[in-house]
């Protein structure tokens, strides 16, 4: 394996989180912000990209390239590396963003390759390389939910994405057909044919409220699917905290109620 290999055990339910242990030398990366807690002996350091190129003897000016194309997914430039320094196992651990679940990922057992959402990657063995995977269709990538760009992780070691709500996973046979809301999808496997499709009917683009696209996907190969896009969740957010936005169960109880805390119009 070129990759490190680490082993792993994730914990919690609704608010989840990774540990990972470490072997003498051995590192795992993380996105900024994904830290929880680690064990006495292990180093962290900054590092351009994802360190992949590091990994495989390149120069500055293919690290600083590497992680350049990071800046075109809306990542940070800098990635964070946890490297094991003492003699013994030591252990580290990532935490999910929000509420949702951390999806391991053998990159060995999926062919190599794994495309997911922008924000979709929390952390991953030493070698994975985290690049950017344009989407060759303009409609793709206009209207697709993602943008233009998604990630791709490519290698032979451990990756971890992390999704919003409950994540399942969908094995597609070959020709295999599925309709997705965009912001459902998390990722899938290089295998697997993406697009996007236009919902048609006047009355659904007007008042259907599932937006106007499906991303489509055709076998085969593994896709994952979130039943709670973040994007969702901070609109919903967002609604009930805007003036105005307050909405309750029953409209005679609801309306007492705002009436007894002093909302009421």
């Amino acid at each position: 394996m070129r990759n490190h290999e680490i082993d792993y055990r994730i914990f919690g339910e609704e608010m989840q989180y990774v540990e990972v242990e470490l072997d003498p030398n051995e590192t795992a990366i993380a996105e900024s912000g994904a830290f929880m807690m680690m064990d006495d002996g292990i180093q962290m350091q900054t590092i351009f990209g994802d360190g992949s190129q590091q990994q495989g003897g390149g120069g500055l000016m293919s690290q600083l390239f590497s992680a350049g194309k990071r800046l075109l997914t809306g990542e940070s430039l800098f990635m964070t590396a946890f490297t094991n320094i003492s003699h013994g196992k030591r252990r580290v651990s990532f935490a999910s963003p929000y509420p949702g679940k951390i999806i391991p990922l053998n990159l060995q057992q999926l062919g190599g390759t794994v495309i997911c959402q922008k924000d979709a990657f929390l952390c991953a063995a030493k070698g994975v390389a985290i690049n950017i995977e344009f989407q060759r269709r303009l409609g793709t990538g206009l209207f697709g939910g993602e943008g233009f760009i998604m990630e791709r992780l490519e290698g032979d070691g451990m990756a971890f994405m992390h999704a919003g709500g409950h994540v399942f996973e969908r094995e597609l046979l070959h020709g295999e057909f599925v309709k997705i809301d965009t912001g459902c999808l998390v990722g899938y496997t290089a295998g697997v044919q993406f697009d996007i499709e236009f919902i048609g009917g006047i009355r659904n683009k007007l008042f259907g409220g599932e937006g106007v696209f499906f991303a489509t996907l055709r076998g085969p190969g593994k896709v994952w699917i979130q039943t709670l896009p973040v994007s969702r969740l901070a609109s919903r957010i967002l609604t009930y905290a805007s003036p105005g936005g307050r909405k309750e169960e029953g409209s005679i109880l609801g309306g007492l109620g705002n009436l007894l805390d002093g909302d009421g119009r």
